[in-house]
């Protein structure tokens, strides 16, 4: 029986990837997660490695599964030990005891390893981040990468998709905001309209890794670095009126055009996603469908 280690099963990218793998009864997958741990899951701080030795020596996985990354650039300006101790060292913990078990890593990493001035990013493009997130995921590749031969890097841009809460996601953590701007007499929201993104739709993410796991299963690992986006370039002032649009909310939004963010942000990181597309890999939802779903599925009123 084939067998996958998702570490990190209970956040947003991780729910959407023990969803997408749930129907293949012939594999055996044991979910971890750090904090919200529920009947199916088991409970599992990847900075501490030698629970990490453990846990993989015990379950001995074929394919390994990192979903679980400090990934709000905020917070990882301001500690940027905590950004390292989840974002590095817990990645080369990992891709040790895998390295030990023969077992195949994947590791989700971000476009803010660029710098944003010249897009489109191919795989093999030189990295340059601006912050300490970008920082921290780069020297997570390195990390995953000079400790197993039998890894890959998954490179992803603004993910969104199922939420517990709204600030799960860049994307619906606007919602607020833009429910506040259509009220009586309420000041306009003010969304930038300087930095592109192109927000990515975490089941899509997750069909793409399955596909990955399958490649694996069939003795033809994906190594190395690869990358996958959605298409559509938005704003986040485009974002929010496509919120407001499918909220069908007369809001607000006002442009800004300058970057105000405290942390150092890349203007436009397009992700190239030809490399798993050539392998007849990936999937598209359309942002206006899959962002309905999103709020579908949750109570938007904040």
């Amino acid at each position: 029986m084939f067998s996958v280690a998702l570490l990190g099963a209970s956040g947003l990218l991780g729910r959407a990837i023990a969803d997408a793998l749930a129907d293949r009864a012939e594999w055996r997958v044991v979910r971890t997660a750090h904090r919200r741990v529920g009947d199916t899951s088991v409970q599992l701080d990847i900075r501490d490695a030698a629970a990490v030795h453990a846990f993989i020596g015990h379950t001995e996985p074929d394919a390994i599964v990192i979903a679980a990354a400090e990934r709000r650039p905020d917070v990882c300006e301001r500690d940027p030990a905590l950004a390292r101790a989840l974002n590095v060292d817990a990645v080369r913990s990992v891709a040790a005891a895998a390295r030990r078990r023969g077992a195949w890593v994947l590791s989700i990493s971000t476009d803010y390893v660029f710098d944003g001035t010249h897009p489109p990013y191919h795989c093999d493009d030189p990295p340059a981040p601006l912050n300490a997130y970008g920082r921290s995921k780069l020297e997570g590749e390195r990390a995953l990468l000079e400790t197993t031969e039998l890894g890959c890097v998954l490179r992803l841009p603004l993910l969104f998709g199922p939420i517990v809460d709204w600030q799960e996601s860049a994307v619906t953590s606007l919602v607020p905001a833009i429910a506040a701007s259509a009220l009586p007499d309420a000041k306009a929201a003010v969304m930038d309209a300087w930095a592109t993104r192109y927000p990515t739709f975490t089941p899509d993410v997750a069909f793409v890794i399955r596909q990955m796991l399958e490649h694996h299963a069939r003795g033809d690992a994906i190594c190395g670095i690869a990358q996958w986006s959605g298409a559509e370039p938005m704003t986040k002032l485009d974002i929010a009126s496509r919120l407001a649009e499918a909220l069908q909310l007369d809001a607000r939004l006002t442009p800004q055009h300058t970057p105000v963010d405290a942390t150092p942000r890349p203007r436009d990181c397009h992700l190239d996603s030809s490399r798993l597309e050539a392998l007849g890999i990936g999937r598209r939802t359309p942002f206006n469908e899959a962002i309905r779903q999103v709020l579908g599925a949750f109570p938007w009123r904040p």
